[in-house]
């Protein structure tokens, strides 16, 4: 039996706001809030990006005219933007299912598992970057 006199009380911190910096975010836990932005960001756009879609497949000139917007190098940013959120959202989805399945929940493999998820979103996206904006 564990002597009571003996066991740690918790700490109590007043935390202040530029207070927090002093914390490491583990990578996995950016990872996991990057991965809940994105899809936010995907949800709350898509009903635009379905509307655009539908205006865009009206007619040839209708297709035309949203041709020329998306050319715009500012457009393209977003465009990159949703592609970023669409593949890491993808990849970290993958790796929570993985979890959900208790397959690298433990520290070191979730580590490693955030890692892979950059090392394979990350490197997409600048493919995908490249292509919109006309290296290949």
């Amino acid at each position: 039996m564990v002597d009571p006199r003996k066991v740690a009380k918790p700490e109590f911190r007043n935390i202040h706001v530029t207070d927090l910096m002093r914390y490491r975010l583990p990578l996995a836990g950016i990872l996991s809030i990057l991965h809940r932005v994105s899809g936010a960001f995907l949800f709350l756009l898509l009903p635009f990006i379905l509307y655009l879609l539908d205006k865009s497949l009206l007619s040839e000139i209708s297709f035309a005219h949203f041709q020329g917007i998306a050319s715009h190098w500012f457009v393209k940013l977003i465009i990159l933007g949703l592609a970023w959120a669409y593949l890491h959202h993808f990849c970290a989805g993958i790796r929570h299912l993985f979890m959900d399945l208790h397959i690298g929940v433990d520290k070191v493999s979730a580590r490693k598992s955030a890692v892979g998820v950059f090392a394979v979103s990350l490197p997409l996206t600048a493919l995908v970057a490249l292509k919109l904006f006309g290296a290949f």
